[in-house]
């Protein structure tokens, strides 16, 4: 399946509507996706970054990747995620790595208006503005139909040469 990881789409949407939050969102990278996420959702134990910092301001940070994980998980589909969620801390005990982290696939129309949804939603619960909750979801369902899948090739193979006369686009 083809898709762009959950962390680069937020990634590249906290860069483009709230660069303030960079910092946040590069000591998040450094865990897996499952950390985040309980941290995130309130079920870490303590804040993201340990002082505070989510009572303080409405952050971007939480709602996106919250949201997108949520649609990334629907995506996977229900009993999958039941059987990783499982086996996951089992497997991770076992081979002492974290789980891949989670990847968006590309998503169709009604999909799109869910994910917009449902940040305008979570945006708002979380003490943004409505226009500030609308740009954000804007930006979310841009980041994730404009953006080029973030999907290593396959071991062994190598991406093919630019074709001759240039770039096509």
């Amino acid at each position: 399946m083809s898709g762009r990881r959950v962390r680069d789409v937020v990634g590249d949407v906290v860069a483009q509507v709230a660069p303030d939050e960079a910092v946040m969102v590069e000591g998040l990278l450094t865990l897996d996706d499952a950390s985040v996420v309980r941290r995130l959702a309130g079920r870490g134990g303590r804040d993201p970054l340990g002082f505070g910092v989510t009572e303080v301001a409405a952050l971007v940070t939480p709602v996106v990747w919250l949201v997108l994980d949520q649609m990334a998980a629907a995506a996977a589909g229900a009993a999958v995620e039941r059987v990783g969620r499982r086996t996951g801390g089992w497997l991770r005990r076992l081979f002492r790595r974290p789980l891949p982290p989670a990847v968006l696939p590309p998503l169709d129309r009604d999909q799109l208006a869910e994910v917009h949804r449902r940040v305008v939603e979570a945006a708002t619960r979380r003490g943004l503005t409505a226009d500030r909750a609308a740009e954000l979801a804007d930006a979310v369902v841009a980041a994730s139909v404009l953006a080029e899948p973030a999907v290593e090739p396959p071991e062994g193979q190598e991406e093919a040469a630019e074709p001759a006369g240039g770039d096509p686009r």
